[in-house]
C-alpha cells in the first residue's frame, strides 16, 4: 500500500480527486518557498537602508495590492478560467518578485511592491473556486481544511530555510520564492485541467463590474462576512498589539516568539483532526464556536501575562483559528452562483486582506487611548457577539442553500 497515501487517508483525505491533490501538493512547493513576505521590512532597513517610516509606506502599499488582488484574481477566474488565472497569476507574480528583488531606488521598490501584492495574490481565488469546483459539498470543509494545514505546514518549514538564506544574502530570498512559485505555475498548467462550470463558461450577459461588484449586493453573503471580518481583526491583532501588549508587561522578544510558536505547532499537529471533528456538526455550530474561542482566547491576553499564560491563551484563539478555517470557505462556495464562485472567493479573500490592513492600525489607536485591558476585553465581547450572529443568519443562510440547490442538483446535502 503507498504509504503517502495512508499517511492522508489517516489525516481525513482519502476520497478527494486527483486535480484537488495536484493544488495541494503545488501549494506546499509554493509555501516551501514563501521567503519574502516575514523578511520583507528586514530587508528593507537592513539590506536598503530605508528608514521605519519608508518600510511602513512600502509594506502598506504591498498589503494594498493584496487586498485589490482579491476581486481582480477571482473575477478572472470567473471570466478566463480557473486554469489560466491560476498559471498566468503565478507566473506573473514570480516576475513580481525578481522586480523587487532587484529593484534599487525606492521608487521602483514601493512600485514593486504594489505590483508584488497585487499579481503575487491573485491566483488564490481561483484555488478556493477550483476547490469549490471539483470537490463535491459535502467534503469541502475537509479538502479546505487540508488545504489551510498545507499552506502552514509549507510555511512552518519556510521560516528557518529563509532565515539560512538570508544569511547568504537576501537576493537569494527573492529568487527561491519567485522559482518555487513559477514551478507551482508549471505544475498548474501541466496537470490541472480547467474546471470552472459550464454555466460560468457561458455567463456573459453581466458586465465586468457587475461581476465584480454582486457579491457586495448579496445581502446573505454579507451577513455571512460581516463576523468572519470581525474574527479578522481579532487574528491579525497578533502583528501588532499583542507583541507591544507582552513587551509592556516585561515579555522579551524571545519570550513573543516562543509564545507565537504555539500557533503554528497546534495548526501543524491539530488542524486534521479539528477538521474532521467539525464535519460531523452544523456549520453554523462550528463557526460559533470559532468565534467563542477566538474572542475568549483573545480576552485571555488583558489578563497578567506570564510566559505560560500567553501561550494558553495563545493555544485557545488557535483552536478557533483552526475550527473557522475549514468551514467559511466552504460555505462561501455553497452561497455563491456556479458561475461567480470566483468572484465570491475574491471578495472573501479581499475581506480578509482589508483585516489585516485595518486591525494593526485599529489596535494601536485602541493601545494608545483607552489600553491594553480595554482592547483585549473587546476583543471577548466581539468574539462572543460574532458567535452569536452566525447563530442568528443561520436560517437565512440555509434559505439560500436550499434555493441554490434546486438550481444545482448535483449539490449533494452537507450540514448547515
Amino acid at each position: 500500500m503507498n504509504p503517502v497515501a495512508t499517511v492522508l487517508r489517516a489525516l481525513g483525505g482519502g476520497g478527494l480527486p486527483r486535480t484537488y491533490w495536484v493544488l495541494w501538493v503545488g501549494t506546499f512547493v509554493n509555501r516551501l518557498g514563501s521567503f519574502v513576505a516575514p523578511f520583507l521590512a528586514l530587508y528593507l532597513t537592513r539590506e536598503r537602508g530605508f528608514s521605519v517610516e519608508q518600510t511602513g509606506f512600502i509594506v502598506a502599499l504591498n498589503g494594498a495590492g493584496a487586498v485589490m488582488a482579491g476581486p481582480l484574481g477571482g473575477m478572472l477566474a470567473d471570466r478566463v478560467g480557473r486554469r489560466l488565472t491560476l498559471a498566468g497569476g503565478l507566473w506573473l507574480g514570480a516576475g513580481a518578485m525578481l522586480f523587487i528583488g532587484f529593484s534599487e531606488t525606492p521608487g521602483r521598490i514601493a512600485v514593486a511592491a504594489f505590483m508584488l501584492g497585487l499579481l503575487g495574490d491573485l491566483y488564490r481565488p481561483a484555488v478556493s473556486a477550483a476547490v469549490a469546483d471539483v470537490v463535491p459539498p459535502r467534503d469541502r470543509a475537509r479538502a479546505y481544511g487540508m488545504l489551510y494545514w498545507v499552506i502552514n505546514l509549507g510555511f512552518a518549514i519556510a521560516l528557518p530555510l529563509a532565515g539560512l538564506l538570508a544569511g547568504l544574502g537576501y537576493r537569494l530570498l527573492f529568487i527561491a520564492d519567485a522559482v518555487t512559485t513559477f514551478l507551482y505555475g508549471c505544475c498548474v498548467w501541466a496537470f490541472v485541467p480547467e474546471t470552472r462550470p459550464q454555466a460560468a463558461a457561458e455567463h456573459k450577459a453581466r458586465s465586468t463590474l457587475g461581476d465584480l461588484l454582486t457579491p457586495f449586493r448579496d445581502g446573505v453573503y454579507l451577513a455571512f462576512c460581516l463576523p468572519v471580518f470581525a474574527l479578522a481583526l481579532l487574528f491579525f491583532q497578533s502583528t501588532l498589539s499583542l507583541p507591544l501588549t507582552l513587551s509592556a508587561r516585561g515579555l522579551t522578544p524571545a519570550d513573543y516568539g516562543l509564545v507565537m510558536a504555539v500557533n503554528g505547532v497546534l495548526i501543524v499537529a491539530l488542524q486534521p483532526f479539528v477538521t474532521r471533528a467539525v464535519g460531523r456538526v452544523r456549520r453554523s455550530t462550528a463557526l460559533a464556536l470559532a468565534g467563542v474561542l477566538t474572542g475568549v482566547g483573545f480576552g485571555l491576553h488583558a489578563l497578567p501575562a506570564s510566559v505560560p499564560w500567553a501561550m494558553v491563551a495563545v493555544a485557545v484563539w488557535t483552536l478557533g483559528e483552526m475550527a473557522q478555517s475549514p468551514v467559511a470557505p466552504s460555505v462561501v462556495a455553497d452561497l455563491a452562483p456556479a458561475e461567480l464562485r470566483g468572484s465570491y472567493q475574491g471578495a472573501y479573500h479581499m475581506m480578509w486582506g482589508l483585516a489585516s490592513s485595518v486591525a494593526p492600525a485599529l489596535g494601536g489607536a485602541m493601545l494608545g487611548h483607552v489600553g491594553a485591558t480595554a482592547l483585549w476585553a473587546g476583543c471577548f465581547c466581539v468574539g462572543l457577539a460574532a458567535a452569536a450572529w452566525h447563530l442568528t443568519i443561520a436560517g437565512a443562510r440555509r434559505r439560500r442553500v436550499e434555493t441554490l440547490r434546486l438550481e444545482r442538483p448535483e449539490m449533494s446535502a452537507s450540514l448547515d
